[in-house]
This record gives structure tokens, sequence and C-alpha cells, in this order.
């Protein structure tokens, strides 16, 4: 019974341990020299945007109806999020950590926002994934459930990757 309601379950799960160990090892090894990837933070930072824009436009699709909009929207998300994690593995593999050079209150913002942005980007792997789950399998019930819980923890990722992205990135090295 539990493998029909949660068809993905052992995959989610272990794409919710992967990513985040792979992006914590990112920061435990030396950047890989000879490439420059410098160009990417505003290319991802933009997909961040836009996923927050079209997840703002997903949920005013389905509460409005607008079933087949809603999911195309999702999809797309999902797809952007997919970019941004791939974007953001090849820059970290190749570019030293940026350090926020800002202080006073800008600092106690920018480590609250990347803080509670890191948390909650780990978090939200397996509300995306079980969400989207349960929606591919048809159990839209407890994917309307669920989604109470993922649509804001989602929103709120993408937007503070932009916030982080506009405060850090005055101390990027050129």
């Amino acid at each position: 019974m539990a493998d029909q309601q949660e068809p993905h379950k052992k995959l989610i799960v272990a794409l919710s341990i992967v990513i985040p160990l792979a992006v914590a090892v990112l920061f435990r090894v030396p950047p890989i020299p000879g490439y420059d990837f410098s160009f990417l933070p505003p290319v991802y930072a933009t997909l961040n945007a836009i996923t927050a824009v079209l997840l703002m436009t997903s949920y005013w699709a389905i509460t409005n109806k607008k079933k087949a909009l809603h999911e195309a929207l999702n999809y797309t998300c999902i797809g952007l999020s997919s970019a941004f994690l791939i974007m953001y593995i090849l820059y970290h593999m190749t570019s030293a950590p940026t350090p926020y050079g800002g202080y006073g209150l800008a600092r106690v913002v920018y480590f609250f926002v990347l803080i509670t942005h890191i948390g909650l980007s780990v978090v939200v792997i397996p509300f995306v994934l079980f969400t989207f789950s349960r929606a591919l399998s048809g159990n839209f019930e407890r994917h309307r459930r669920l989604a109470k819980f993922t649509f804001p923890i989602w929103l709120y990722v993408a937007v503070t990757g932009v916030i982080v992205y506009i405060m850090i990135s005055p101390y990027y090295r050129t």
C-alpha cells in the first residue's frame, strides 16, 4: 500500500540525501583550476527569480482551475531548479568561495537570509519531489495537502536565493 501511495519514495529519499551532501562536499574540496564559470552566479540568480515568478503564477493558475497551466509551470519550475543546481555545482567546483564583505546590520541580515536559505533549500528537496510524485501518480488529495507546505518553502528559497546573490555580488572576484 505504501508503495502505491509513494511510488518514487526510495528515489526521492536518495536524492534528498545525495544532493545536499554533494553540495556540502563542494565547500570542503579545493576548486578545480582551469575553468572559468564566473559568469554563472547572475545566471542562476536569474533562474531563481524566474522560478519565484512562475511559482506564484502556478499558484494563481491552480486557484483559478487552470490545471494544464499549473502543471506546465511546475514542470518548468522543476527544470529551472535543476538547471540552477547544475550551474551552482559547476560554479562552486571551479571557484573559491566568496566571503561576504558587508558589516553591521547588513551582515546580520545577510547571514540570517543565507542560513535560512541554505536550511530550507535542503528541506525543500523532498517536499518538491514528493509533491511532484503525488501529482504524477494521480494522488491529488495528498498532492494538495503537501503542496500547501511545499509552495511557501520553495518560494522562500527562490526569493532568498536572489537576495543572497544581490547582497554578495559586490564581493565576487573579477
